[in-house]
Formats: structure tokens, C-alpha cells, sequence
């Protein structure tokens, strides 16, 4: 009996013979050494909850006065109130924008009646958020603090742990370290316990800023670190540690976390995995996976997904199969997020033909592909040179629904220069622009470079020209200046 066979015999069995066979197949030496982007959308999965979530959950107002239905007309007193305090964040981020010599913003605001709540002053927060950029960032934090210590003053309201989290996020994204770390300590000062959001904002910021170690050691010893609604805080330390890819930074810490006694539970096995494979400890990632089954753990769909991307990565479709198959017999239907990271992994390997299988599996089990499995089969088809395939692909994909995000664009304008149809490159940028798709600046890096590549110095100095009259990334523009230097 071949190596496959006995691995399709055996997966019914208990899951810790599971861990053996499964090790077997997914061992693949020959990449030891690689650090995989495939894996991205692993850890994605694992912290999209966690990243779309703008506040702690245990302060999220609850359902009220404000969902019963008014007795006259068709709106919710709900929607009535929401669209009131719409309105006043809209006055008074007019009034903020006025603040200069000859108009004090403060005393506008306190003649305004407005009266302040916490809704509000999200509202508010959250608009001044969304409109920083590179070029008034030191402004948007300045009348941010602003509004946030006028609001403090106001009587009957107290800030929360939401609004304090809010203008750290509004300081991070300007750049406004300092500032936001005085924030911490007043935030802690004024009695409100740091919590796992808190951690994750600075977090973010400070494992660009080298201070990742620092931070976690700060959190770590914090009597007043509140990790809800995580089992303890460690896996809340992990959690945002694998959001910004600090994989070193994550065995360190599950290391203190083992010192002291904390055993792991699913998620920690689960981010511990992913940082083992991503820095290419297999041996390590392996006794792992085993560790988990003795500890009585059952995969999870996370788990799952992990080892579907090792099995594709190493070009193992026959054993990949084997556990799909032992997915659904176990109870977890196997997901589009499921086969798109097998099917990644095999075009990485250059398994094309594979990759095709499990595209067709997936739709005869019902999973209909979304854009981002859509856009790794064009990826793979472009990768190898089938540009038909890839532009069928993708008008298939438009056809049903699924609209082209900026990765698909990028993809197929790069297979458009391979082929040398530099033409219809550049009408694809016009048509994403004119989907109201804004292309970012790896898609212009990439018509630019290629048309330098080419010897088309004109057509890429006119991409620079449009990428500047649209006022995209006017502080990179410095990148593009070898092209008009030719």
C-alpha cells in the first residue's frame, strides 16, 4: 500500500494517528528555509475578528429605548436618534475644520448646544480618522485632542475606554507616538483598566518603531492588562503579534507564557504554528501539531486551513484531498477560504493542474469562489504564461458577481506587460479607476516598471503624470524619479 492510500485508510481513525500521518505528508525539507506570503491569508482568518472590531465588546451599547419602532411613519425613533447625532458630528467637524488664528473652535463648540454623548464623540472621533492622510496629519491629531479634551469637560459625560482607544488610533495613524503613549498612562490614571485592544493599537504602531519587546514586556507584567475575551492575556500578546507578522517576537513570548505555567489552548497552538512554519522551523511546527492531540485538542477549521497550506506548499494534492475528505466526515464542511489557501500553496509549488482540480471540487461541493479564489487561479494562470485562461477567468468572474479588487487588477495588468500588451495594460487601469477601484501604488509600480523595462520611457512618465494629477501618493513620487532620469 502506497504512502497515500495508508494516509487515506487511517484519517477516519483517532486524531492523534491523524498527527502522525499528517506530519508524514506534510513534510516537504525542500523549503525549509522559505518564508511563504501564501500563509497570509491564514493569518488573516485568524485575526480578521479581531482587526475589524474598532471596540471592546463588553462596552459596545446594547439594544434599548432606541430599537422599538415609532407608532407614526417608517423610521425607528432608533434611526432618528443615529441620524440626529449624524448630523451634530457633521457640525461639529465643520466647526474643527474652522479652528485657526481668529477662530477659537472650543468656544464655537461650547455656543453650539450640542449636547455630547458617547455615540457622539465616536461619531466625531471616527470622522477625524477617516480623513487623515500623509498631508494633514499633524492637524487631524491636533483638532482630534482638541474635541477630545473639549468633550471630557462637558458635564455629564465621562470618556470611555472606546473614545480613549479612538484618538490613540487617531495619534498612531498620524504618527503622534509620544502622545499616544501619555494617553496609556491618563487612560490608566482615570481608573479604566488597559485591555487587549489597548495592547493591540500600540502594538501595531511599535513593531514599526522597534519597540514591539518593550511593549509586549509592559503588558505582560501589567496587573491591570484586562485580556477579555481571551482565556488569558498571553493568547490577546499573540493574537496582535501575528497581525503585524512579529513571528520571533511570538515564540518569545510563548515562551514566558510556558515559564509561568499557562498552558496553550486551540489559538495558541494554532498562532504558535503558523510563526513555527512562517520562519521555517517544520521540526518544530511538527511536534506541535502532535503536542496539540496528546493535550486533547481537536483541529479547528484555522488548524485545518494551516496544514491544507503546508499539503499544497509541498505539492501533496493526493493527501490534500484525503483531508478535505476527512473534513467533512468529521463535521467541519471544508470552506472557499479553505480550498483558496490549498490551491495558493499548490501554485506556489507549480502545480497548476491541481489547482484547477480543486477549483472545479470546490464549486461541485457548492463553494462558490469569491474574489480573492478568483484571483489566485488567475494569478496562477498568469504565472504560467496562460494569459487567455486568466483573462476568461476574469471576465467569468465579473459575469457572476464577484467584482475585481485591487490584487486581481494588479495581477492582470502584470500579465498584460508580460505578454507585451502594453495597450491594454493601461486601458485596464482606466477601466478599475472607472469601476471606482483605486489602484494603489504596487499597481502603478508595476505598469511603470515594465514599461521602463521595455523601453517605453514616454508611456511610463505618462503613467507618472496621471498617478500625479490624481494626487495618489505624491510622498512616493521620489521612487519614480530614476524613470525620468532616463
Amino acid at each position: 500500500m502506497n504512502s497515500v492510500a495508508l494516509f487515506g485508510a487511517r484519517i477516519v481513525n483517532k486524531f492523534t494517528c491523524f498527527l502522525v500521518i499528517s506530519r508524514k505528508f506534510c513534510d516537504h525539507s525542500g523549503h525549509v528555509g522559505e518564508v511563504h506570503d501564501g500563509l497570509n491569508c491564514i493569518e488573516e482568518s485568524l485575526t480578521k475578528e479581531w482587526e475589524s472590531s474598532d471596540f471592546d465588546s463588553a462596552t459596545v451599547e446594547k439594544p434599548g429605548f432606541y430599537d422599538h419602532e415609532c407608532s407614526e411613519g417608517h423610521f425607528s425613533v432608533r434611526r432618528i436618534f443615529v441620524d440626529n447625532v449624524k448630523f451634530d458630528a457633521g457640525r461639529i467637524l465643520e466647526i474643527l475644520q474652522r479652528d485657526g488664528p481668529g477662530f477659537d473652535a472650543k468656544l464655537a463648540l461650547s455656543e453650539s448646544g450640542i449636547r455630547v454623548s458617547g455615540i457622539l464623540v465616536r461619531e466625531v472621533l471616527l470622522g477625524i480618522l477617516r480623513n487623515v492622510d500623509y498631508a494633514n496629519k499633524t492637524r487631524c491629531a491636533k483638532l482630534g485632542y482638541k474635541f477630545f479634551v473639549w468633550s471630557g469637560q462637558q458635564e455629564n459625560f465621562r470618556h470611555t475606554a472606546n473614545t480613549y482607544h479612538l484618538i490613540m488610533k487617531i495619534f498612531a495613524e498620524c504618527e503622534e507616538f509620544k502622545a499616544m503613549w501619555r494617553l496609556v498612562d491618563e487612560m490608566i490614571e482615570n481608573g479604566f483598566p488597559t485591555t487587549a485592544r489597548t495592547f493591540n493599537i500600540l502594538i501595531c504602531t511599535c513593531g514599526e518603531a522597534g519597540l514591539a519587546r518593550k511593549v509586549v514586556e509592559r503588558f505582560i507584567k501589567s496587573k491591570t492588562f484586562n485580556y477579555r475575551p481571551f482565556k488569558h492575556s498571553y493568547n490577546a500578546v499573540l493574537y496582535s503579534l501575528l497581525a503585524i507578522k512579529q513571528y520571533r517576537l511570538i515564540e518569545w513570548v510563548y515562551q514566558q507564557m510556558s515559564d509561568e505555567g499557562h498552558p496553550p489552548d486551540i489559538l495558541t497552538y494554532n498562532i504558535i504554528m503558523c510563526a513555527k512554519y512562517r520562519l521555517g522551523k517544520l521540526e518544530q511546527f511538527h511536534r506541535l501539531l502532535d503536542e496539540m492531540g496528546r493535550s486533547g485538542f481537536s483541529p479547528d477549521l484555522h488548524t485545518y486551513n494551516i496544514l491544507l497550506h503546508v499539503l499544497g506548499k509541498g505539492d501533496k494534492p493526493l493527501a490534500a484531498l484525503n483531508l478535505l475528505n476527512h473534513m467533512k466526515e468529521v463535521g467541519f464542511d471544508p470552506r472557499v477560504l479553505h480550498f483558496t489557501t490549498l490551491m495558493d500553496g499548490l501554485s506556489r509549488a507549480g502545480n497548476l493542474e491541481a489547482c484547477q482540480y480543486f477549483f472545479d471540487e470546490m464549486i461541485n461541493r457548492g463553494c462558490m469562489p469569491d474574489v480573492v479564489c478568483y484571483t489566485v487561479m488567475i494569478t496562477s494562470y498568469i504565472v504560467a504564461e496562460e494569459f487567455e485562461k486568466a483573462q476568461g477567468l476574469f471576465d467569468e468572474m465579473i459575469v457572476k458577481g464577484q467584482l475585481p479588487n485591487v490584487f486581481t487588477y494588479n495581477i492582470m495588468i502584470r500579465g498584460f506587460c508580460m505578454a507585451g500588451k502594453f495597450d491594454k495594460a493601461r486601458s485596464m487601469l482606466k477601466e478599475m479607476e472607472s469601476r471606482g477601484c483605486n489602484p494603489n501604488f504596487l499597481v502603478y509600480n508595476t505598469l511603470v516598471s515594465y514599461l521602463r523595462n521595455a523601453g517605453k520611457l514616454s508611456e511610463a512618465h505618462e503613467v507618472i503624470r496621471h498617478m500625479v494629477e490624481k494626487g495618489k501618493y505624491a510622498h512616493l513620487v521620489s521612487k519614480f524619479r530614476r524613470y525620468r532620469r532616463c
